[in-house]
């Protein structure tokens, strides 16, 4: 009852927020252009509005498949495809995928090509300017163009895209477009292999792109160099356990396979002379939606005594932005060449995380070095060229134009470097190298790994895999698990800082990556458990350089992982359930102690006591309806800001620059990490001291923090600390990738934060976490159990039954067998499916 008073509620939002849409496109407004056509009745919206909103189990017999292709769904909408060759099941996959995504489709290629101001308007152009300046398409051209096609991936890239096209075509002949269409006008351009690979494009963006050696640079300036090494050090703490122990081989870096698609020319000849006018340069404002901004995932795999019955058991749940529609599509793909189901990449073929019938893998962000900056050396007397190899290089241009709906089109003129397109970030002006821009193929790997039976074939299938750098965790029905890192690493040379931006002379150019037989791994280790919540996978000796402190989670995540692996025992499907919805704060586990110990009882005040003896019988969960959540969350809040404040203050640290990294409000990992070691091990360092104050030391200041923060909490919350709970400070939301609030899942009260192992990154209303869920259980060879749940559902139509349907499940702590297709009778190996053990 309680879901359709939801549902009713949502439908009577989603209504009011298109009527008022009717109502702007219907005038127009500013650079709005009216949109009068589209609302005739008849047509444009209106025929959209009476469109197929939910799929049924069919036959297909569309012109472009080789045989007839059988394609059903669960109740839920989770679908399954069963095809007679490898070419019907991806043109099949296509299909079903835009027949329920099509908008999301659209919209993922259009950011990633640069071609959102062409349907939004105006919003759209900050994105579309610094998309087109990192060249995603141009990378998508290049693999394009690199890819044979009778290859595995150009075969399925093809086919995929007819699928899509059998499915626009369809639209063409029925006029029932989804609905920003007929508000626009604006229909979509026929589907490309170019539009896969720029949507690949687009996630290996927004999990391996980030600015970090240019938020060094901005500390180095500030801070000084002193200070910026001892609190972001390069070497990451030993508190981040690897899960590859050693001992490590120290190979010569690999070579770079394939060219960088968005570089000049290394062979052209030396520049002349010319002192022509140069292009005008502008900064690029970097969208929250264009580079890395919370760490990803975890997945974690047994196997012999500590799972119930024997064999292994898998689970991983990648955290990614939380939307409706979400950024996985649940399907199971059956054919000659493939027998696989789990969670699909909306614009990919294959699956992305989930089992075949003889293995189960799931993946985190690596966290790896991918994005490396040069300064180049440039002249006023040179202004288009610049120096390189012990000569002035000129420029290549590469030329735009941006259309915007509603105003004036925009040109845009890149700048190309031997290292990568020149662009102003963060007030640098700087190259980007991007291992995002390598022509390489990671779709092979992907469908490679979608038909690898062994631990070894896994492996080798990753060989392939390019970026982003990703940990693939592994289980198999022989009982084995492992993790394989795989992805490019680069390397610079003995003595580069690749860290800050690096000379674009030619001294620092990148040199190789880490090969791919040197990089962390683990297979059946003694403890029977690997995991990766996206910590540094390798200890202090490990001969490469992985990344900084900035780049790795400090691992309060694995932490909890690991205790709970100790805890419990043997552990059954519900076990896992329960582990992915663990809340345990570990940084709590090991700072409160240390906070009741400097609290002097004899001078708290009431109020202050009763916080107090809150933490004292807190369990270290970020429970909704706890109140001692809210005093350690607000109170690690103040301690961080009483320590680092006066500094970042008397440095003038130029937190605005950005404010994901640098800001304080943000509590930097690198920044908790030292203050958990000081707190513990050195109570007296000199970060307490404020530059130019009296001498502090971490119980002073801690006690002046607890008293800040229930001064906060009660100014928030109210008089009566019993009542703080967690729930009125922390939210999370499904927001809709249109924006339009009526179209999202509205905030609600719930547990986590940042450091649990479920997930709420971002501010305390969050929209980031569990993505997609998977738990996979082996009890023998061909046999084993799998259930996943995601926070969406599968169509993108806000009217469908399928459009939110899984959230109250996955809020619930409630999985779904994950089933792939039936096998033909006559196979002896079965796989059977049940929802628990």
């Amino acid at each position: 009852m309680a879901n359709k008073v939801r549902r009713a509620i949502h439908l009577v939002c989603s209504a009011t927020v298109a009527l008022a849409l009717l109502l702007l496109l219907g005038a127009g407004h500013g650079t709005v252009p009216a949109l009068g056509k589209a609302l005739v009745p008849g047509g444009g919206i209106w025929a959209s509005s009476s469109a197929q909103t939910t799929a049924r189990t069919e036959t297909l017999t569309l012109p472009e498949l080789d045989e007839p292709v059988r394609v059903s769904f669960t109740a839920e909408g989770y679908a399954s495809i069963e095809a007679r060759t490898d070419h019907d099941v991806f043109l099949a996959q296509g299909y079903v995928t835009a027949r329920l995504r099509l908008t999301q489709l659209d919209l993922q290629r259009r950011m990633g090509q640069g071609r959102l101001s062409e349907l939004v308007g105006a919003a759209g152009v900050k994105s579309d300017t610094f998309e087109l300046s990192l060249g995603l398409l141009r990378t998508a051209h290049a693999r394009w163009a690199a890819t044979p096609p009778d290859s595995a991936s150009g075969r399925a890239l093809t086919a995929y895209a007819a699928g899509v096209n059998s499915w626009i075509g369809t639209l063409e002949k029925t006029g029932e477009w989804p609905t920003i269409y007929g508000l626009t006008g604006v229909r979509p351009r026929p589907w490309t292999p170019i539009d896969t690979l720029v949507v690949q494009g687009v996630l290996t963006q927004q999990m391996n792109f980030n600015t970090i050696p240019l938020d060094y640079a901005l500390l180095h300036r500030s801070l000084g160099r002193e200070l910026t090494e001892e609190w972001f050090p390069v070497q990451a703490p030993t508190t981040q356990r690897p899960y590859d122990p050693g001992p490590y081989r120290a190979l010569p870096p690999a070579p770079l396979t394939v060219p960088n698609a968005n570089a000049a020319d290394p062979d052209a000849p030396p520049a002349g002379t010319s002192t022509a006018p140069s292009s005008a340069h502008q900064g690029i404002t970097l969208p929250d939606t264009v580079r890395q901004l919370d760490f990803n995932s975890n997945a974690w795999a047994a196997n012999g005594p500590k799972v119930a019955g024997g064999g292994a058991m898998l689970a991983g749940d990648p955290h990614l932005q939380t939307t409706l529609p979400s950024y996985w599509f649940q399907l199971s793909l059956r054919s000659p060449g493939y027998r696989v189901a789990g969670g699909t990449l909306p614009g990919v073929p294959g699956v992305l995380a989930g089992h075949n019938e003889h293995i189960s893998w799931s993946l985190t962000n690596a966290q790896t070095v991918g994005t490396l900056y040069y300064r180049e050396e440039l002249s006023p007397h040179r202004p288009d060229s610049y120096y390189w190899d012990g000569a002035w290089r000129p420029m290549e241009k590469a030329h735009y134009t941006i259309p915007v709906r509603g105003g004036a089109t925009k040109n845009l003129t890149v700048d190309l470097t031997v290292h990568g397109p020149m662009m102003t970030v963060l007030g640098q002006r700087v190259s980007v190298n991007w291992m995002g821009n390598y022509a390489h193929n990671d779709l092979d790997a992907l469908l490679a790994a979608n038909r690898a039976h062994d631990f070894a074939s896994f492996r080798g299938a990753l060989r392939d895999w390019k970026a982003p750098a990703l940990n693939f965790v592994y289980a198999d029905d022989r009982g084995h698990i492992g993790t394989v890192l795989a992805g490019d690493v680069p390397q610079t040379p003995k003595g580069s800082r690749p860290w800050l931006p690096l000379s674009g002379t030619g001294a620092e150019d990148v040199v190789g990556t880490i090969p791919y037989d040197a990089l962390p791994r683990a297979y059946d280790p003694p403890g029977h458990l690997v995991a990766s919540t996206n910590q540094r996978p390798a200890g202090p000796d490990y001969p490469y350089f992985l990344g900084t402190t900035m780049n790795f989670d400090p691992g309060y995540r694995q932490a909890a992982i690991e205790r709970f692996h100790t805890d419990r025992g043997a552990l059954r499907t519900e076990d896992y359930t329960t582990l992915h919805n663990d809340v345990t704060d570990d940084l709590a586990v090991r700072l409160v102690p240390a906070l009741l110990t400097a609290l002097d009882e004899e001078e708290l005040t009431g109020r202050q006591r009763a916080a107090r003896d809150l933490l004292a019988d807190w369990n270290h969960t970020m429970d909704s309806d706890s109140p001692a959540a809210s005093v350690w969350w607000t109170f690690l809040d103040s301690y961080l800001h009483a320590v680092f404040e006066p500094w970042w203050d008397e440095k003038k640290v130029p937190a605005d620059k950005d404010r994901w990294i640098l800001d304080l409000d943000r509590s930097p990992i690198p920044l908790r990490e030292a203050l958990e070691h000081w707190t513990l091990d050195d109570p007296d360092n000199a970060a307490f001291t404020p530059p130019g104050g009296p001498h502090r030391d971490a119980p002073l200041v801690m006690r002046a923090a607890f008293r800040t923060a229930v001064a906060d909490l009660t100014r928030q919350l109210g008089p009566r600390p019993s009542t703080w709970t967690w729930g009125k400070l922390h939210t999370r939301e499904i927001p809709s990738i249109t924006g339009a609030p009526g179209l999202g899942y509205e905030p609600y009260a719930d547990d986590g934060s940042p450091w649990t192992v479920d997930a709420a990154g971002g501010d305390l209303n969050s929209s980031y976490g569990p993505s997609f869920r998977l738990i996979a259980r082996w009890t023998g060879p061909g046999a084993g159990t799998a259930v996943a749940i995601y926070p969406g559902g599968q169509s993108d139509t806000p009217t469908s039954a399928w459009y939110d349907n899984l959230v109250p499940l996955w809020r619930d702590e409630k999985y779904l067998p994950l089933r792939p297709p039936k096998r033909p009778a006559d196979t002896a190996a079965t796989w059977s499916l049940r929802t628990g053990d």
